[in-house]
């Protein structure tokens, strides 16, 4: 039986938004690689909360720089 064209529509939506995840995966991952190294931190020696502390700290600044422009 052929699909219908919902179907088709909604199998394009659902591949189009695994690749937007995987595209903000994709990001997410190269920010925190970049601020690792940037930041000269050791990836052995961060634990959860210091990552949590680093991410508020970039998110504050962030917010700030974007306040005062």
């Amino acid at each position: 039986m052929p699909q219908s064209n919902l179907e088709k529509q909604e199998a394009k939506l659902k591949q189009l938004n695994q690749k937007i995840k995987a595209e903000k995966n994709k990001i997410e991952q190269n920010l925190g690689k970049q601020i690792i190294r940037s930041a000269n931190l050791d990836y052995g020696t961060l634990t959860t909360p210091q990552i949590k502390m680093i991410a508020k700290k970039v998110a504050a600044f962030l917010n700030q720089a974007q306040n005062n422009q």
